[in-house]
């Protein structure tokens, strides 16, 4: 596929990138296959054309979206996706710059996040990459495992291409499970980089409580600064967030689902699957 070829969404070939420790891909596909997409366990060796045959390998522009999803990639040693990340920039960097710069979408999801801030693909906030993590993703102030149910403020004037379906002001209820979720940037560039990120409006969730304001613990689970849930690069086509939309697909998935009712089995986290299918095939 290439640009200006006008695609349907089940034309639309998503690849969800692997390796020892993910544990989230199948509920990745899944979220893409039932909204009639083509979605492909891609085994990040497959991308480096390393330990496959010749019918295994395959290239990055075989897709029009990739996708990290969460788990514990390579046990998360040294540092969560660091693994992961520096087996990616060893022989894909390039091309990697290259997908970003021609606008297809990047998702990364959980451990899928903390892999682009190590990737240097965020904050992203004014370049396609940096050489080094100019964020990261730290312990959680409560030093443990997050597992909860969490609220996020969806706070993006439209420049996220993953939440273009989702209305300002709305309130997705969404779980995370995360042990290393407290997004920093450098002390010394940390009120820069919140003041880029407002202005460029990169920011797309943040952690609220049931009235919809900005909280600390148990709404916000990992100390995060700003609050800060998600947010994309200043393109709009590379986006991080901790909590995981492909777990609230269904409304039944919503622990509150008996008291809300099902409304139709949709749940809060199908519209960010939605919104990415629906910029592919309007874009490319």
């Amino acid at each position: 596929m290439y640009l200006g070829e006008k695609v349907k969404t089940k034309d639309v070939k998503i690849a969800i990138l692997r390796i020892e420790g993910t544990n989230c891909e199948q509920e990745s596909y899944d979220a893409f296959k039932r909204l009639g997409a083509d979605p492909e366990f891609v085994h990040l060796k497959q991308l480096l054309n390393i330990d496959c045959n010749k019918n295994e390998k395959r290239d990055i522009f075989q897709y029009q979206c990739l996708m990290i999803p969460g788990g514990f990639s390579a046990g998360d040693y040294i540092r969560a996706g660091a693994i992961f990340a520096a087996r990616i920039k060893s022989k894909l960097q390039d091309d990697l710059i290259k997908f970003v710069k021609q606008e297809y979408p990047i998702l990364g999801v959980c451990n899928g996040f903390q892999v682009l801030t190590e990737l240097g693909l965020l904050p992203g906030i004014d370049t396609i990459a940096t050489p080094f993590p100019d964020s990261c993703l730290n312990i959680n102030d409560s030093n443990r495992f997050e597992c909860r149910p969490t609220l996020l403020k969806h706070e993006n004037n439209g420049k996220c291409v993953f939440t273009s379906k989702i209305p300002k002001n709305n309130i997705l209820l969404i779980p995370c499970a995360h042990a290393e979720g407290k997004l920093l940037f450098p002390l010394e560039k940390q009120d820069e980089y919140l003041k880029k990120l407002e202005k460029n409006d990169q920011i797309v969730f943040r952690f609220v409580d049931p009235e919809g304001k900005y909280a600390g613990y148990p709404w916000n689970p990992n100390g995060s600064i700003s609050n800060i849930a998600g947010i994309c690069n200043h393109i709009g086509n590379v986006f991080g967030m901790m909590p995981h939309p492909e777990r609230t697909f269904y409304k039944h998935q919503h622990p509150d689902w008996t008291k809300t009712e099902l409304n139709n089995n949709l749940g809060d986290g199908r519209a960010v699957f939605e919104s990415v299918l629906d910029y592919i095939c309007k874009r490319f």
